[in-house]
């Protein structure tokens, strides 16, 4: 498997290639922003290890401009020490995990590996919750065999619930986790909660995305009822 590492300092790209190559990975190197974005859009990579600082492009905007692609390639990006602000814009623009410098390299390559595992899970599976199947590779959605139409936020919000069936998940959870912008509020949960159960529930049976009072929602088939 291929992992490209977008680093600007030298003997830093070196270390890191040294140890996801003792891993048994192929690893590609680029040296500023620019070259890593094209080389990313023309390679096909298993992983990216991006660096924020970069000459000509910095990291925030290569992981943008992957993102806005659809380029799916997991991202393990390389953030200042306590830099909260840093992790969280990179987790805004598409990064899938962030590591602060300095850091040990066998957890540099566990995260790598993880994010390679989860990706090849994520790109093959079907989520089935009693009647409802979610085709992850495909982001399709049905129940009871007919197909659902959902919107972009809708579904991530389904398969973010789905994959954790049984899980409750809060509100700040779902606003961190599964989009952050301008006008996203806890309320703004809630309604979009509202509109995927008249589509999710109205097409089966059974309910299935339930109300955790004070705490969330929680997507099982057999959680008990909640009037709210």
């Amino acid at each position: 498997m291929k992992v490209l590492v977008i680093e600007d300092e030298p003997a830093m790209a070196q270390v890191i290639g040294w140890g996801l190559e003792q891993a048994h990975f192929v690893v590609d190197t680029a040296g500023d922003g620019e070259t890593g974005l094209r080389m990313a859009l023309e390679g096909a990579y298993a992983a990216l290890v991006l660096d924020l600082m970069l000459p000509r492009l910095d990291g925030w905007h290569v992981c943008e401009a992957l993102r806005s692609g659809r380029n799916r390639v997991p991202i393990l990006m390389l953030t200042a020490r306590g830099e909260v602000d840093d992790r969280v814009r990179g987790l805004e623009v598409g990064a899938d995990d962030y590591l602060p410098k300095p850091f040990d390299m066998k957890e540099l390559v566990a995260r790598v590996r993880a994010l390679v595992r989860r990706d090849r899970i994520h790109r093959t599976r079907v989520i089935r919750v009693a009647d409802l199947e979610i085709d992850t590779a495909a982001r399709r959605v049905t129940r009871a065999g007919v197909e659902i139409g959902l919107s972009a936020r809708e579904y991530d919000l389904l398969e973010a619930l789905a994959s954790r069936e049984g899980q409750v998940l809060t509100r700040d959870v779902i606003l961190e986790r599964i989009w952050m912008d301008d006008d996203s509020y806890s309320n703004t949960v809630d309604v979009r909660i509202g509109l995927l159960r008249k589509k999710i529930d109205a097409a089966g049976s059974s309910r299935l995305i339930h109300t955790v009072r004070g705490v969330g929602y929680v997507l099982r088939s057999d959680a008990p009822e909640d009037p709210a």
